[in-house]
């Protein structure tokens, strides 16, 4: 087996559990080398500085979960990600992106959060298939419960996923780094808890057959 460079960009702490935790474990479990970036965070003038610093800690706690040991944090402030030049935002994706040059980029899918759009876009930008873009194989948009399904039916884009990754064997390990969430995670029936992240991963997985799944549109695939 090649071993593969993959990177999942994140606008928040959390952001890459929810979406793809299941893959994350399941490729570092193969022996890829996986690539976490967090683009922003509960920092001031909107948070304490410790929220942010409790939050990254989890981070952390649920990388170490899920076999990470490379990531970097941006520390822009959440939901203020618009207020920063957007030149200077894809230049600090290009600029992980050339250092790291990836097999394969995961990206969050543009929902209703403002930071998961702008990061959209920057990705976007960044993995342009030229200069060291050429080198990516795919890139991939995930769902972020709690984000993309509060999309607007038909007037905003919905996510319908075209490529489900079989997590069965890592169901367990992404429930687990969930819970080292303690301060983003909420009892069930609110949608950023144990129960229906779980519930989404089932359902992923009986459209393709597995017992638990995650989805991911395919933006692009090179092969």
């Amino acid at each position: 087996m090649t071993t593969k460079k993959i990177l999942v960009v994140a606008p928040h702490p959390d952001d890459e559990t929810l979406g793809l935790g299941g893959t994350i474990a399941k490729l570092a479990s193969e022996g890829h080398e996986v690539h976490v970036l967090i683009v922003s965070g509960h920092l001031p003038p909107l948070y304490k500085r410790e929220d942010y610093e409790r939050s990254v800690h989890e981070a952390h706690q649920a990388l170490d979960v899920l076999g990470v040991s490379n990531s970097k944090f941006l520390e822009i402030p959440a939901t203020m990600i618009g207020d920063m030049p957007l030149h200077k935002l894809n230049k600090s994706i290009f600029e992980m992106i050339s250092n790291v040059k990836p097999h394969m980029v995961f990206c969050p899918f543009p929902d209703r959060h403002i930071d998961h759009r702008l990061v959209f876009d920057s990705v976007m930008v960044a993995t342009r298939p030229v200069g060291v873009g050429k080198k990516i194989e795919i890139v991939a948009a995930y769902e972020t419960l709690s984000e993309t399904h509060w999309n607007a039916p038909h007037i905003e884009p919905n996510f319908t996923p075209n490529w489900i990754i079989d997590i069965t064997e890592n169901i367990e390990k992404k429930l687990k780094a969930l819970r080292c969430y303690k301060s983003q995670i909420s009892e069930f029936p609110n949608p950023r808890s144990i129960e229906a992240v779980e519930a989404l991963a089932k359902f992923r997985g009986t459209q393709a057959g597995f017992g638990f799944g995650e989805g991911m549109h395919i933006i692009r695939k090179i092969s």
